[in-house]
C-alpha cells in the first residue's frame, strides 16, 4: 500500500510524519548528540513556526496523526488499549424551587 501526503509518496514512517506535518521530524524530536546551543535554537524555531497562522494548528494535527498510528499500529508505540470506566451520573438531591 502507497502513503501519499499531498501528492508526495511516503517510503519511510519519518518520511509520512515531515509529509504529514509539514516539518522535519528532527525539529520537533531533536537529534542525538546535539548540544545545548542547538537544542535552544531548535526550540526557538519550533516557538515560530507555531506562531505562524498557518501552523496554529500543528499541536492538533499532530495528536490526530499520533492518534491514528496507535489505532493503525499500537504496537509502534507499545500501547495497550485500556477499558474505560462505565459513567455514572450522581442522584441530584433536593427540589428545585
Amino acid at each position: 500500500m502507497k502513503c501519499i501526503v499531498a501528492g508526495h509518496q511516503a517510503i519511510t514512517a519519518t518520511e509520512f510524519a515531515e509529509l504529514a506535518l509539514g516539518t522535519p521530524v528532527e525539529l520537533w524530536l531533536g537529534v542525538e548528540g546535539e548540544t545545548d546551543e542547538e537544542r535552544a535554537a531548535r526550540l526557538d524555531a519550533a516557538r515560530d513556526i507555531l506562531a505562524h497562522p498557518e501552523y496554529r494548528n500543528l499541536p492538533d494535527d499532530l495528536i490526530r496523526l499520533a492518534a491514528r498510528i496507535v489505532d493503525d499500529r499500537p504496537d509502534l508505540f507499545d500501547v495497550v488499549p485500556l477499558a474505560r470506566p462505565a459513567r455514572h451520573r450522581a442522584a441530584r438531591k433536593g427540589v428545585a424551587a
